[in-house]
């Protein structure tokens, strides 16, 4: 990808290996100090998050522009228009082959977990602190489905689309220039396809010296999420977390074999961006920690460089996980019995629907909210998720880089076979 070359797996399991140390460390300090309470160090441990904040701010900074670069030497590299439909079109029949995947083994390890949730808690859980509020300001949300998505996929103005974060329409108008730019002349392709190879370039190493710095940003943004959740992880809301981080660790574990790029080469190449995705809990922030995975895999950059930012804008591998274990813990939060329609319901909604949530913060609730009066769930329900989603939302972002690498290597061993 780059004139330093790929990033080999030593070098991305050391840095891994680094991440991870930090990680534990701050989760553990993070659990005494909730634990013990004291009024010092809880405000110490909250001091360091704006450093954190920072880096996550540092990596949101690099995503256009690599997208943007990556995707039109991606598809200027392609063998025309041909090369380019064929590879689109097996992107989304891998996507929707592994959503189908995901939901299978989410039914499969949720519903037996939540046959264990204790009958005390059944329909007479707490409410959580801010569900109240969260479930209010989701009535009052404009209903954002399938029209609005399909609407928005085409900007009236790209550059405000790229600042608003609308990461569809940025894919949509870049691949429309790349295809444009490659059915130009030779003469006109030359300097466009030179500087988007040079901006390429210079945005996977300076991607490459924000990544170094993991280690001490994922400390500080760990060890203040730790210390102000650690309280909460008790009663129906603690099940619901653990079951959560089972499903998705379950989910993930599946990616390994699928990946086939050896399982101890594709865990050392994911370990780095999984630990950055669970401390950021954003995909899109994730992504250039996921080009450096899949350059360290030998993806080819044409393949990674058009799969990846088409992943991160439509391929929701967690939806089926959040959606189905959400909906079994709402379910006993209220008292509703769930049963094979409706969680079938729930599975189907979370393959094909998934597509079109919104690219905003807590979009996919939006999608939630039929689908719950559907299956006879209060709407009410989804302001309990969105108050107790902090750990949910780092598990999940965990499934959702780790299934868009894996789609990527999917895809690039079956271009490898033509």
């Amino acid at each position: 990808m780059s004139e330093a070359g790929p990033v080999s797996p030593s070098r991305k399991f050391s840095d891994g290996g680094m991440t991870l140390l930090a990680l534990v460390v701050a989760l553990v300090l993070g659990v005494v100090i909730s634990w013990t309470g004291h009024a010092g160090a809880r405000r110490a441990a909250l001091a360091v998050q704006p450093i954190g904040a920072l880096w996550i701010n540092a990596i949101r900074m690099t995503v256009i522009p690599l997208v943007v670069s990556l995707l039109v030497t991606g598809i200027s590299s392609m063998a025309g228009v041909g090369g380019l439909g064929r590879v689109g079109v097996r992107s989304l029949v891998v996507f929707v082959v592994l959503l189908a995947g995901s939901a299978a083994a989410s039914l499969l390890v949720a519903v037996p977990l939540f046959g264990l949730f204790p009958d005390a808690l059944v329909g007479q859980a707490s409410l959580p602190i801010g569900a109240a509020a969260a479930a209010a300001e989701l009535t009052s949300a404009t209903p954002s489905g399938v029209v609005a998505f399909v609407l928005s996929m085409i900007p009236s103005n790209p550059v405000a689309a790229a600042a608003e974060g609308n990461m569809v329409a940025v894919v949509v108008f870049t691949a429309v220039l790349a295809v444009a730019v490659s059915r130009g002349s030779a003469e006109a392709r030359a300097p466009l396809e030179g500087f988007f190879r040079s901006l390429a370039d210079a945005m996977t190493r300076l991607v490459g010296w924000i990544v170094s710095l993991a280690p001490v940003a994922v400390f500080c943004l760990a060890l203040p999420l730790t210390v102000q959740s650690g309280g909460s992880l008790v009663g129906a809301v603690g099940f619901y977390v653990v079951a959560m981080a089972i499903t998705c660790a379950v989910v993930t574990a599946l990616c390994y074999p699928v990946a086939a790029s050896g399982i101890r080469a594709f865990g050392r190449a994911m370990l780095p961006t999984q630990l950055i995705a669970a401390s950021c809990s954003s995909s899109i922030a994730s992504l250039p920690a996921m080009v450096r995975s899949a350059d360290a895999l030998a993806v080819p950059t044409r393949i990674s460089g058009f799969v990846l930012p088409l992943a991160v804008s439509v391929f929701k591998p967690a939806a089926p996980v959040a959606w189905i274990v959400g909906a079994l813990f709402i379910g006993k939060f209220y008292g509703v019995e769930l049963g094979a329609r409706e969680l079938g319901v729930v599975a189907l909604a979370s393959v094909f629907v998934s597509f079109a949530a919104p690219g905003v913060p807590r979009g996919a609730f939006l999608l939630l909210t039929p689908l719950f009066e559907a299956i006879g769930l209060p709407a009410e329900g989804i302001g309990v998720l969105i108050a107790v989603d902090l750990i949910p939302d780092m598990c999940t972002t965990v499934v959702q880089v780790t299934g868009d690498v894996t789609a990527t290597t999917v895809i690039a061993r079956l271009e490898q076979r033509d």
